[in-house]
């Protein structure tokens, strides 16, 4: 992730041991591996909700109804056929709403 060598962990240590001093460097790397611990607990954690989210809109996206060429996709649907159906939903979202509810008495 940061590609820090062994070198470079020596020097930070060496650094950290002037700097706090033998008493008080356990307690200093306590508190860091406690944070680091915290930190990649809560990336996990957001990683797992974002592809769950991800997953349950493939999912949705795939089953859809067979008659609705708008939901079924498909395993071999084309990519016209995709990005249609995306810009008609994104035209649909930009529209003001007197505008949306128009097009939904219009259909």
């Amino acid at each position: 992730m940061f590609d820090v060598g062994f070198s470079e962990l020596l020097v930070i240590a060496v650094v950290a041991l002037l700097v706090l001093g033998p008493e008080r460097l356990p307690k200093a790397a306590r508190f860091a591996g406690l944070w680091v611990r915290r930190a990649r607990a809560q990336w996990n954690s957001v990683k797992a909700e974002f592809e769950a989210l991800v997953a349950e809109r493939v999912k949705r996206i795939r089953i859809g109804k067979p008659s609705d060429p708008q939901t079924n996709f498909g395993p071999l649907a084309s990519a016209a056929q995709l990005d249609k159906t995306i810009r008609t939903r994104y035209d649909r979202l930009r529209r003001p709403p007197a505008a949306q509810e128009a097009y939904r008495g219009a259909a």
